[in-house]
């Protein structure tokens, strides 16, 4: 089978993450296995092709033309399967496949943004997924939007399946000791922009009393731009907490391919999002056997139910601060526990050998089995 996986770019992104490891997985079962991007953010380049993974890149600033020229790549490139990710992507492998088309087309929504209902743009797009033979959400709340904007979307050819996490790489230090430094370390790993709510973990910092701000430092792994141009509210943010003091509890990081060994050096991992699919950082940090922090958003907070305390509200500062109190009361132990609890969650979920598999039947036109889902 010769699968072609299709994106925008092959940048520092959850969604090009979750696919480069899926492709490299099918090639490592046999299968021929290639790109097409169209934008160059070289960030994964290095790591496809150490695995022998082909990269077309058709840069054209204009849409239509961009489109016309991806869509006769699709159609001339003699493919039995096609994987793509996120809206444009998906919009342009489905219009390479009408009126008719000879391969095996499965699109994968990443993001349960809310605009996806309420956005004329991103409603029209939900609307070609008439063309694709499946829709794969990684989280029900992501499926549930899809749907909503798209009604008659047959059911049968919606799927869920979580992500994919590499558990060779992403496992716990066997001598970890957890707060053995003065301050308590947590790490997050996402792009600094609106739906990561950056801002509202700034306004949360602030209201840390002294001891507690004394008590914790986070390392935050990403594209970010705290330049003037930038976000009027995310500035002002900023500017408040650089007069408490930014560089004694927040550090900024270049994206990363090493972001294994940081977490698995970290006393926690957090992600305090607006919205998220299903987010890469959380499942990864739970792999490594360590307590997460993150809002309630996507599906997370069923799989991090066990400890309720450590959710928050997006939109409330007030909230990721509690949840940020709760964190730095926990003495190595606890925390310990709760790590271990993540751990065995996602080794029962995440299982990177099943989700492969059900990817596969999909692809070949099969019918998977659990732990992907049709969606009732």
């Amino acid at each position: 089978m010769n699968i072609l996986c299709v994106i925008d770019s092959l940048c520092f992104g959850g969604a090009q993450r979750q696919l480069v490891e899926l492709a490299t997985a099918f090639k490592n079962k046999g299968y021929e296995v290639s790109f097409l991007t169209y934008h160059h953010i070289p960030f994964f380049n290095q790591a496809l092709e150490a695995q022998g993974i082909g990269i077309t890149c058709i840069e054209e600033p204009n849409y239509l033309k961009r489109t016309l020229k991806m869509r006769h790549y699709i159609r001339h490139g003699n493919f039995h399967s096609v994987l793509s990710f996120l809206e444009a992507a998906n919009f342009i492998c489905e219009v390479a496949g009408f009126p008719h088309k000879k391969w095996q087309l499965v699109v994968g929504e990443r993001s349960a943004n809310p605009r996806i209902v309420s956005s004329l743009k991103l409603r029209f797009f939900r609307w070609f997924h008439f063309w694709a033979n499946y829709v794969v959400a990684n989280s029900e709340s992501n499926m549930q939007l899809v749907q909503k904007a798209n009604p008659l979307l047959p059911r049968t050819k919606c799927r869920i399946i979580y992500n994919t996490v590499n558990f060779e790489r992403f496992k716990p230090l066997d001598d970890f000791q957890f707060r053995k430094g003065k301050k308590l370390t947590l790490v997050i790993a996402a792009r600094i922009q609106y739906e990561k709510n950056f801002t509202g973990l700034i306004q949360a910092l602030l209201l840390l009393n002294n001891e507690e701000f004394d008590q914790l430092h986070i390392d935050w792994y990403g594209e970010y731009d705290l330049q003037p141009h930038a976000n009027e509210a995310l500035q002002s943010a900023v500017m408040a907490l650089n007069e408490r003091g930014i560089e004694k509890v927040l550090t900024f990081h270049k994206a990363t391919h090493g972001i294994n060994d940081i977490i698995r050096q970290a006393d926690a991992v957090g992600l305090f999002s607006l919205y998220e699919g299903f987010p890469n950082i959380i499942c990864e940090a739970m792999a490594c056997e360590k307590p997460v922090i993150c809002t309630q958003v996507s599906d997370i907070s069923g799989f991090l139910s066990h400890d309720t305390n450590l959710l928050c509200a997006p939109g409330r500062p007030e909230s990721i601060k509690d949840a940020l109190t709760y964190l730095l009361s926990l003495n190595s132990n606890q925390l310990r526990s709760i790590g271990e609890k993540n751990r065995a969650i996602a080794l029962e979920n995440f299982n990177s050998e099943a989700i492969v598999s059900d990817y596969l039947k999909l692809l070949s036109n099969g019918s998977p089995e659990k732990p992907t889902r049709s969606v009732l």
